[in-house]
């Protein structure tokens, strides 16, 4: 139980960080975030895989909607800022510890992030500034169906590569 909550703390703390901060030294507080969790609440040997799948997954899909015009970040690059990587890395430590409650059933899942995603995305552009070229009403629903689909299938690769991990 405290183990969740520190996880939960965490999560929040390098959240704010992430989006307040941008990139900058701000940054070391994710960082430290995802020590603190390797060292404390879980081990890169049982969480490394997970953690660099959801980055990959994430950047690809984030960057992706950013090639396609839905956000609108003020840096000149093919890929989403490194602060947003790092949300990526953040939520992966959420999946299996305080947010393994919505896992089952799916649509729990499903639910939580067809509601939460649009919430987050849009807290995030409001603090960090990222603009919503196609209007933030078709972009929340938009984040919101793909989110219906990612937050399950994230749920799905922390069960998958769980049981993949020699113990």
């Amino acid at each position: 139980m405290r183990e969740r909550f520190a996880n939960a703390v965490l999560f929040q703390m390098g959240w704010f960080a992430c989006v307040m901060g941008g990139d900058s030294l701000w940054l070391l507080v994710p960082l430290a975030a995802l020590v603190i969790h390797l060292l404390w609440i879980s081990r890169w040997s049982d969480e490394g895989r997970l953690i660099l799948s959801v980055v990959l997954l994430g950047t690809t899909v984030d960057s992706t909607l950013r090639w396609l015009g839905v956000f609108d970040f003020t840096d000149v690059a093919p890929l989403i800022p490194l602060w947003l990587m790092l949300l990526w890395a953040l939520l992966a430590t959420t999946l299996r510890h305080c947010l393994a409650w919505s896992a089952k059933p799916w649509r729990l899942a499903s639910i939580l992030g067809g509601l939460g995603g649009p919430l987050s995305y849009y807290a995030g552009s409001q603090l960090a500034g990222v603009q919503f070229p196609y209007g933030p009403w078709p972009t929340l629903v938009g984040i919101g169906l793909l989110w219906a689909l990612l937050f399950p299938a994230l749920h799905f690769m922390a069960r998958r590569l769980a049981s993949n991990t020699p113990h």
